[in-house]
C-alpha cells in the first residue's frame, strides 16, 4: 500500500503525539497538525493530503466546520472520540468513526478501508 499524507486534527497535545506516531509506524506520513477547529480549518483549506483524522469535540467545539470543508474538497477523513458516535455532526454519520484510545490495529483497518 503507498504511503498517503494525513492532517492531524486533535485538541489533547498527547493525543495527537500518540497518533501521530502510530501513523508514522503504519507507513503514512502526518503532513500538518492542528489543535483547534479554526486552526483544523485553515489547515483543511490549503494543505495537500489524501486523509484527515479528526476528533469530533476540540476544546468543547465540534470538528463539523473542519470536516464540511474535507468534505468539499471530496477528500476522505475518519473521525476520533472518546464518545463513540455520539456527536458525529449532522451529514456526517455514514464516515468512519474511531473510539479513542484507538489500537494501531483498528487505526490501519480504518485507514485502510477509507483509502
Amino acid at each position: 500500500m503507498r504511503q498517503a499524507s494525513i492532517l492531524l486534527v486533535e485538541d489533547e497535545a498527547l493525543i495527537r503525539m500518540m497518533l501521530a506516531e502510530m501513523v508514522e509506524e503504519l507507513g503514512h506520513r502526518v503532513i500538518a497538525e492542528a489543535g483547534s477547529v479554526v486552526q483544523g480549518r485553515s489547515l483543511a483549506e490549503i494543505e495537500e493530503y489524501d486523509l484527515a483524522i479528526l476528533d469530533i469535540n476540540l476544546q468543547g467545539v465540534n470538528v463539523r466546520p473542519v470536516a464540511e470543508v474535507i468534505a468539499a474538497r471530496g477528500l476522505p477523513f475518519i473521525f476520533l472520540s472518546g464518545y463513540g458516535s455520539a456527536g458525529v455532526p449532522d451529514g456526517f454519520m455514514e464516515r468512519p468513526v474511531l473510539s479513542k484510545p484507538c489500537t494501531p490495529d483498528e487505526l490501519k483497518r480504518t485507514i485502510d478501508a477509507v483509502l
